[in-house]
């Protein structure tokens, strides 16, 4: 599925594993791996498989033909997690990543929602109607606070 954009605006997709060009796919997790592993020096392998999932799915923005923020939906016992989010440090500030996170919302429907915020961006999600749901944890190296969607 593909939202239609403006004549300037970036593209937003969300397509299965099955769905996706291959190529798409290396460039979002390449996407990934800057973020994490470059910038955020997560401790963490992004890499864990859940991708495979048949029911999984992978969310992106895409500018002048290249992915520039992305996320995946997992199903998990009929909730739908969200998760790791990123944006193309150049990209960032252009309200990316909140397209992203809406279409996901559009994508999981009538289920509920939940995601492991990294703790800073509690006020970012909470924008989008997620409260804090648990006591905080580490991720990767990185303070998370897990989050539910309240509709």
């Amino acid at each position: 599925m593909s939202q239609t954009p403006s004549a300037s605006a970036p593209r937003i997709h969300s397509q299965t594993l099955e769905e996706m060009d291959p190529v798409v796919l290396y460039r979002l997790l390449w996407l990934r791996s800057i973020v994490f592993n470059e910038e955020q020096h997560c401790t963490d392998d992004d890499l864990d498989g859940r991708e495979l999932e048949p029911e999984s799915r992978m969310v992106w923005a895409e500018a002048d033909g290249e992915p520039v923020a992305t996320l995946r939906i997992l199903d998990e016992a009929g909730t739908a997690v969200l998760g790791r989010l990123v944006t193309a440090r150049e990209y960032r500030g252009r309200g990316l990543a909140a397209a992203v996170i809406r279409l996901a919302l559009e994508e999981a429907g009538d289920r509920p929602v939940v995601i492991h915020a990294q703790a800073h961006l509690k006020d970012w999600y909470a924008g989008f109607g997620f409260v804090v749901d648990g006591e905080p944890f580490m991720e990767a190296g990185i303070a998370h606070l897990p989050m539910r969607l309240t509709r």
